[in-house]
């Protein structure tokens, strides 16, 4: 039997990927990718060849089977995510889950993700906190609001662009204008920015400026 391995890729800059990553994604038998077009760039910026298969949130539950199959046969696999960790806001929970029902050593990498250096980027104490992933786009969405308002820990959301304005009037609404947000746009990637102020304040600037990219936003701590 061989094994699964979580590889995370860069969330931006293709350099942050690390030197294990690179030597497991050339040697396992196929690479599990959500978009093998994205991992294909990847693999192609470090002369790796391997063999690519589909794994993403609409084929998961279909291809779980022949996947673990495949292992308990002597193959080893990788799965990657387009950017980040697998499994975090992205496909790779249900594989992982499945492997370890079944015996399968799943070897998780550290490496890439949002998370980090969005809280430690905005400034905010960050010894303990929250990560909410997304946000219910409509049911439960006030519900979970509510109880972000709630939380006396730092709190970290992702979010779209086309919905951060709505989200950040939200936090307007339901924590106060006053509190201090901040937005963390396109970590690692050309047009990184940290925007840090209260609620109000980063809400005038996203209406004033069209938010694009990949977005994570920090609510701080109550005082």
């Amino acid at each position: 039997m061989s094994k699964l391995y979580v590889v995370p890729t860069p969330i931006g800059n293709l350099e942050d990927i690390t030197i294990r990553a690179l030597n497991v994604l050339k040697e396992v038998d196929f690479i599990l990718a959500e978009d093998t077009r994205t991992t294909k760039k990847l693999l192609q910026k470090y002369d790796i060849e391997n063999n690519l298969q589909s794994h993403h949130i609409h084929n998961e539950h279909k291809t779980l089977e022949s996947v673990v199959g495949k292992i308990k046969l002597g193959q080893s696999a990788a799965v990657v995510s387009d950017a980040g960790t697998p499994a975090v806001s992205d496909p790779g929970f249900l594989l992982v889950r499945e492997c370890i029902a079944n015996d399968i050593p799943v070897i998780c990498l550290p490496g890439p993700s949002a998370v980090l250096p969005a809280i430690v980027g905005s400034g905010f104490p960050c010894d303990r906190f929250i990560f909410e992933g997304f946000l219910p786009h409509k049911k439960g969405r006030q519900t979970r609001w509510k109880k972000i308002a709630e939380e006396e820990r730092a709190v970290v959301l992702y979010e779209s662009p086309h919905r951060l304005v709505k989200a950040l009037k939200e936090i307007v609404e339901y924590i106060g204008p006053d509190q201090q947000v901040c937005v963390a746009r396109e970590i690692s990637k050309l047009h990184e920015e940290f925007k840090r102020g209260t609620a109000e304040d980063v809400l005038k600037y996203y209406e004033e400026k069209k938010p694009k990219g990949e977005i994570v936003i920090v609510i701080d701590a109550k005082k």
